[in-house]
């Protein structure tokens, strides 16, 4: 697992019921049975992301059986969009909203740490509640670890990029925006509070300069609307 200098949540917008699709697409699987949503979660944790934050609606009781399924229960902060009807927007909103409430907490210990803490009686120090969001759909199927690790400046062999409360990043490929994009904390009750319809945060990275980060050279970055 990569690590970020500063603690940044990654976010998972999986609630929707993908019409075009045929089923939810936090129910799909690749060809090797991999649900999407899984892979997403594994880009993110190994990029550096803790925690992860999965937005749940449509078939919100079978996307947590896969999480059980896949042992992710406990490492992965589930949130609920009832509204998801409304769009891609409503995910966001109860994504941003989750990680707005997200504590300071202790960070994960190898088991050589944490004998050496119960012997000691002494606790680590908190971590800084998450200072940014790295937010990705989960129709990304392609979704590469290091790519994430590019927007959130954790990439091996190239300069450090510190992610801060006014971050505002997003994917390019071929100068076509993508995901993931990375959001300050600064930026997030302005957009629970615009967020409407299926765009996301599509108007808010617009009219706020987002800066795009090439990743052409990473992956493509398509998304997957439909079976065909």
């Amino acid at each position: 697992m990569l690590t970020s200098p500063a603690t940044i949540a990654g976010l998972v917008l999986a609630a929707g019921a993908g019409s075009r699709y045929g089923l939810p697409k936090a129910l799909a699987r690749d060809e090797d049975g991999i649900p999407w949503l899984v892979r997403t979660i594994g880009a993110l944790t190994d990029a550096g992301c803790s925690p992860v934050i999965v937005v749940l609606g449509a078939k919100a009781a079978e996307a947590r059986a896969l999480l059980d399924e896949f042992g992710l229960t406990a490492s992965v902060v589930v949130a609920r969009a009832d509204d998801w009807v409304e769009g891609l927007s409503a995910s966001l909103r109860a994504g941003l909203r989750q990680a707005t409430e997200l504590p300071a907490t202790h960070p994960q210990a190898t088991s050589q740490q944490a004998t050496q803490r119960s012997t000691h009686l002494q606790s680590p120090p908190l971590l800084p509640a998450p200072i940014a969001v790295a937010i990705v759909p989960v129709d990304v199927p392609g979704l590469r670890e290091s790519t994430v690790a590019r927007l959130i400046g954790t990439l091996p062999g190239e300069p450090d990029s510190d992610v801060g409360p006014y971050t505002l990043r997003q994917a390019g490929f071929d100068a076509r925006p993508g995901h993931p994009v990375v959001i300050g904390r600064a930026h997030w009750a302005a957009l629970i509070g615009s967020a409407t319809g299926d765009t996301g945060a599509r108007p808010y990275l617009r009219s706020h300069d987002v800066r795009l980060i090439d990743c052409t050279d990473l992956e493509t970055g398509l998304d997957v609307d439909t079976r065909d």
